[in-house]
This record gives structure tokens, C-alpha cells and sequence, in this order.
């Protein structure tokens, strides 16, 4: 087959494949099972981890964040072995100069988890998906905004604060860690890895409104059984 048509099925591939996994959304697809209602119509809205732990519960949680997980993790490592496979290039080494391809990956998979396909491009807000993709890109990089993380939500209660302070930290994380590896395509990582954070960050708008005005609930905090009208 010709090169450059296998470039073009390689780069295609890395916008369509995670973008079609990480449509599949956990959070609706548990709930609908468990109470045959919408997740986007209970609690905040949000079809993620933390409004599924809020209205269904701890077990039903428990799915969501193993699915979540699975599919930001299969995203990126479906397009590193088509790479490999297809051109011989590996996008985990840090000399080749393609370790960017990985970062393209992780864009598309949050884009399909917050516009999914399947479900009239409605779905999350993409923070589970966009960690477990961070893991499986770089997961030296992808440690430092989950302590971040962790932190900030510890001493806050705030799992929405937290999540924004991480997607901030994330793409000076992926620069730090990029050049003390020596890749060639750091800068290029570092861009495409803020586009991740700023997706998160906007994603979050609603609520960095009501942590400015009081009004966001903290971690612990149960959900009315339907979509509140402040969310």
C-alpha cells in the first residue's frame, strides 16, 4: 500500500477511533440500566463519575469509573499500535519525534466523551476519561495533575475545583516531564496537551460560576432525584 495513503489512514484513525470509544458513556448507559432514567436529567446534569455517585450510588459509581478508565486508556493505545503496525513508528518514544500523536489522541477522546455520537453530542464533562488517557500517554506527566487533584479536593470538598486546578497544572506538567525526557516533540506535546486542559476548563464554566458564588455542591453532598435548576 502506498506511504502516504497509510499516513492518512494512521492520522485518520487517531481522530476517528478515540473519538467513536470514548462516545460510548458510561454514565448513561449505567443508569439507564439501573433506573431507566436519563443521567442527564438527574442531579447536575452532568453525565460523569460524581453526578452518577450523587443520584445512583456508590456501586453504580463503580462502573462508571471502570468504564471511564478503560476507554481513555484504550484510545490512545488502539492509535499507538495502529502507528506501529501500519508506518513502524512508535508514538511512545521520546526520540522519534511522535509522541504528539498520542496527544492528538487524548483531544479526540475527550471531545467524544463531552460530544458524544451516540447520545445528540450531550454527554460529560470529561475528567475521568481525559486522567485515564494522560495515564496511558505519559504517565509520569499524568500522576502529577492527580495529586493536584487530590489535594485541592481534599482540603476543598470541591471535586469541580479540583478538576479545573489539575487541567491547568496538566499541560505544564507534560512540558516539565517532556524535556527532562528529551523529547524531540515537546513543545509540540505541551500545545496540544493545553488544548486538553483549556476543553476541561471550559467544560467546567458552569460550575466555576457557582464556586464563585457559593452555591457549588461539595464532595459528600447528595443529589435532588431531578436535574436541579441552578445546574
Amino acid at each position: 500500500m502506498d506511504k502516504t495513503l497509510l499516513y492518512v489512514l494512521c492520522f485518520a484513525a487517531a481522530v476517528i477511533v478515540p473519538y467513536l470509544i470514548s462516545g460510548v458513556n458510561s454514565a448513561i448507559i449505567v443508569t439507564k440500566i439501573k433506573s431507566g432514567q436519563d443521567i442527564r436529567t438527574l442531579g447536575s446534569g452532568n453525565a460523569g463519575l460524581t453526578n452518577t455517585l450523587r443520584t445512583q450510588g456508590k456501586a453504580a459509581a463503580l462502573f462508571v469509573l471502570i468504564g471511564d478508565i478503560l476507554k481513555g486508556v484504550l484510545s490512545v493505545v488502539f492509535v499507538h499500535l495502529i502507528f506501529r503496525g501500519l508506518l513502524g513508528i512508535d508514538t511512545y518514544s521520546h526520540t522519534e519525534g511522535w509522541s504528539w500523536v498520542n496527544y492528538l489522541a487524548g483531544i479526540f477522546c475527550v471531545l467524544g466523551h463531552v460530544f458524544p455520537l451516540y447520545y445528540g453530542f450531550k454527554g460529560g464533562k470529561g475528567i475521568l476519561v481525559t486522567f485515564a488517557a494522560m495515564l496511558a500517554i505519559n504517565w509520569i506527566a499524568g500522576v502529577v495533575p492527580f495529586l493536584i487533584f487530590a489535594v485541592v479536593v481534599a482540603i476543598s470538598r470541591y471535586v469541580s475545583l479540583g478538576s479545573i486546578t489539575a487541567a491547568a497544572c496538566y499541560p505544564f506538567a507534560v512540558l516539565i516531564f517532556s524535556l527532562m525526557q528529551n523529547d524531540s516533540a515537546a513543545w509540540i506535546c505541551f500545545g496540544l496537551s493545553a488544548i486538553i486542559g483549556a476543553m476541561l476548563i471550559i467544560m467546567h464554566r458552569e460550575n466555576i460560576k457557582r464556586l464563585l458564588t457559593h452555591t457549588e455542591k461539595k464532595l459528600g453532598q447528595k443529589s435532588a432525584p431531578e436535574k436541579e435548576d441552578a445546574q
